[in-house]
């Protein structure tokens, strides 16, 4: 079966404009294509791939430029073979800040973009009651975001995210903000999840080990003017547990990328986890 492209960035080039009026050139000549995979037998299992780079050099605006939240000052982003012209329900996105509607509950939350849709209601009543067991919010269906930790806070966003079934899943440093013990549960829990899913998942993050973790293939971005400096592809099989983290390998791999990120020039900050 011949692959899919879902994502494509051609020559992409962003440049801001400071408050004093000079120009700040984020990203330049980004080129990056992610095809769908396939298994032997012919199903679809996506694709997870991984921007790393320091803070500042441009992560998050090639997530919004997929996202068509911005758009690129030069060069072409496209989906699925289509210009990018604005957000679509064919791609979702979570953010590092939980973006949760406070006065909705978690049901309420997950159910949103399904009444957006327009989806009949005994559909979505089992498409939430699905991911609310998946996420691993049973028990929570009628508490707000605001009584809810950090960890419970990105489950409830990345159902939402995964409700109206988007082909492409953005992720902008999502746990982020998390301690230790619940960033490695939830990496565990993405995982699980988007092996039952097959989206393209695209993740942004400045932690090398969580990045090999994750990755499929691993994009390394240099320092501003973001670009693509090196695609490092990740060998081992799925499904993963926390106990790759402890092969040889893994932290081979690992010292190559943060050795990688160490000869780009720039300022900007990694985080390595102890």
């Amino acid at each position: 079966m011949d692959h899919k492209t879902k994502i494509t960035l051609r020559n992409v080039g962003r440049i801001f404009t400071g408050a004093n009026g000079e120009k700040i050139e984020a990203l330049r000549d980004v080129n990056l294509e992610i095809e769908d995979e396939f298994s032997a037998d012919g199903r679809d299992v996506g694709e997870f791939r991984v921007l790393l780079g320091p803070s500042g050099c441009g992560k998050s605006t090639i997530l919004r430029l997929i996202a068509g939240l911005d758009f690129p000052t030069s060069g072409e982003v496209l989906v699925n073979g289509v210009r990018v012209t604005g957000p679509g329900s064919d791609r979702g996105m979570v953010f590092q800040k939980y973006t949760s509607f406070a006065w909705l509950t978690v049901t309420g939350n997950i159910e949103y973009p399904l009444r957006i849709k327009g989806t009949p209601a005994a559909e979505r009543r089992e498409i939430v009651s699905r991911l609310i067991q998946a996420v691993g919010l049973a028990g929570f269906e009628n508490a707000y975001p605001h009584t809810l930790s950090g960890g419970m806070q990105q489950r409830l966003a990345i159902a939402r995210s995964l409700a109206v079934r988007p082909q492409v899943l953005l992720m902008d440093e999502p746990f982020g903000a998390l301690d230790a013990q619940t960033r490695n549960d939830m990496q565990t829990l993405l995982l699980r999840i988007w092996d039952e899913t097959a989206a393209t998942v695209l993740f942004v993050t400045h932690d090398v080990a969580e990045a090999v973790y994750l990755a499929d293939h691993l994009y390394i971005v240099g320092p501003r003017p973001g670009a693509i400096i090196e695609d490092i592809p990740v060998p081992f099989p799925r499904p993963r547990d926390q106990g790759v983290k402890e092969l040889k390998e893994f932290q081979e791999l690992e010292a190559h990328a943060l050795a990688r990120l160490r000869r780009a020039a720039g300022s900007g900050q990694v985080r390595v986890t102890i």
